[in-house]
């Protein structure tokens, strides 16, 4: 007899829907099995036909629209408006996924020809490129029920790497984790990906098995610490350890200038509350701390900027417990005040957003609680001079993002041009004159930062490049042409970008 997981209605606090089995030890391992089956032959898919199978699964997505969004809403009352937009966002980076694997720019062919003539010693034939991993583990979070669950690019970037892909529901919304499995699997089934390629399963067991099983070869995780650090651990202490990306946490941090205060105060102490709040500060990237110059005089236009931001249910109680427990010890520290009371608000999961001030020197006094996180509506202001710039930067954590605002005359100014790269060092993605909590699907997009934001900078969970954490080079020397992967071949009818060692052109 097995666990089952119920969805629960986050407006009601009741159970919605039927119940999903969580998966057995012996089911996980058949599935872990079969993806081993599969790496090969996936792999081995041309990248023409491993970018159809990216796109037949977008098709199928928009296809099954409306019955997506309905069971995402049943279980997250994220609203319609929002799950339409994610489910668009889904479908776009499954496409950008399929067009930067048709490029093969990923590949990262290199090829340096032999030069018996090379000092000091001669060269040898070295032909280079990126290959799968194998099969990942992917852990889905619970505030992106399409976006970074099932469907979404972890998923995305491990398929289009040449990947087989596990995916570990999130407990918080295991109807729609089903439906979009039955969708993606299905899709990928009819554009003639290998058996085994896809797979899901639920239950905090099976999580923990699929990262030790010994088919799986790297994991990708969103979601809190804590969680992270576990699995982390586990992946970590396998008899063979594997690479294991986690994005954890952040507190964003938002710094506005003296200028920008002066030219557009109450503009941005109204934009900073709606980002704040946004989802019900339930995106990794919500702004959690804002930095102004002393005597700002913003008090005011935050309280009422707080006050008149609806209440929204979070997604499951335990977000609920955790943001009213972490919101009740920032109340409780040295000096702060609070500018808006957080609290419960209505039926099921619903709250009420915080938000509280405090001064520098208490801040700097209590900089580790209040520059840890707290998911939900709720963030710090904190008033300080232009003096302890240096020691604030010097003690925040890595976040994986940080913004600043200024006024125009500004940004030839001293200050500025040196907030942004100490900033930089703190951070994955710098925001200038705009909000973090919106994270765009491109080529270029930094979704990462050193810890605690994730548990590698080098990396991206958003982007192309995302691809990048399911490969690993291979190089092969001296190896007879037929011998080689078809894309490392001098007669190779290629189309993919191949760097070329000069002496012999490129």
């Amino acid at each position: 007899m097995t666990d089952a997981l119920r969805s629960i209605d986050p407006r009601t606090g009741k159970e919605a829907g039927d119940a999903v089995e969580a998966t057995t030890t012996i089911e996980l391992a058949v599935i872990a099995e079969r993806a081993r089956a599969a790496a090969v032959d996936y792999a081995a898919l041309p990248l023409a036909a491993r970018a159809a199978c990216l796109r037949a699964v977008s098709i199928a997505l928009g296809e099954h629209a409306d019955q997506v969004i309905a069971t995402a809403d049943a279980e997250t009352a994220l609203g319609t408006a929002r799950l339409t937009g994610e489910l668009a966002r889904t479908r776009v980076q499954l496409e950008l996924f399929a067009d930067a694997v048709e490029s093969g720019a990923f590949l990262e062919i290199i090829i340096d020809h032999a030069d018996p003539a090379a000092k000091p010693t001669p060269r040898p034939d070295l032909r280079r490129m990126l290959v799968p991993l194998g099969p990942v583990a992917v852990y889905a979070a619970s505030n992106f029920p399409l976006a970074f669950s099932v469907p979404g690019g972890d998923t995305a970037s491990a398929l289009a790497a040449g990947c087989p892909v596990i995916v570990k529901a999130h407990e918080g919304h295991p109807r729609t984790s089903e439906l979009c499995a039955r969708i993606v699997g299905d899709a990928l089934m009819a554009a003639g990906a290998p058996d085994g390629t896809f797979a899901v399963v639920h239950g905090f067991e099976a999580g923990r098995e699929l990262i030790t099983h010994p088919a799986v070869k790297a994991a990708g995780f969103t979601g809190s610490l804590n969680g992270g650090r576990a699995l982390h651990s586990l992946a970590s202490a396998r008899p063979e350890p594997i690479p294991f990306f986690g994005e954890l946490g952040s507190i964003n941090p938002v710094f506005a200038t003296p200028g920008a205060v002066a030219e557009r105060g109450a503009e941005l102490a109204a934009a900073f509350v709606a980002s704040a709040t946004l989802g019900s500060g339930q995106f990794c990237t919500k702004p959690g701390v804002l930095f102004l110059p002393a005597g700002h005089g913003l008090e005011g236009e935050l309280a009422d900027a707080a006050a008149k931001a609806s209440p929204h249910p979070l997604l499951h109680a335990r977000i609920r417990d955790a943001y009213l427990d972490g919101a009740a010890a920032l109340a409780g520290l040295p000096g702060v005040k609070t500018l808006a009371e957080p609290g419960a608000d209505g039926e099921g999961f619903g709250v009420r957003p915080g938000l509280f001030q405090v001064g520098v020197a208490d801040f700097l006094d209590n900089a580790e609680a209040l520059l840890t996180e707290c998911f939900g509506p709720v963030s710090v202001v904190v008033d300080h001079g232009p003096e302890d710039i240096a020691r604030i930067l010097e003690l925040l954590p890595g976040s994986l993002t940080g913004s600043v605002h200024l006024a125009d005359a500004e940004s030839t100014g001293t200050f500025v041009q040196g907030l942004l790269p100490a900033l930089a060092a703190k951070v994955g993605r710098v925001v200038v004159n705009g909000w973090p909590t919106g994270v765009a699907v491109t080529a270029a997009m930094q979704h990462g930062g050193p810890w605690p934001a994730a548990t590698s900078s080098q990396y991206t969970s958003v982007g192309e490049t995302a691809m990048r954490r399911f490969l690993r080079p291979v190089a092969y020397q001296d190896t007879p042409a037929e011998l080689l992967p078809e894309l490392l071949r001098d007669e190779a009818a290629v189309t993919v970008p191949r760097r070329v060692s000069q002496a012999f052109g490129t």
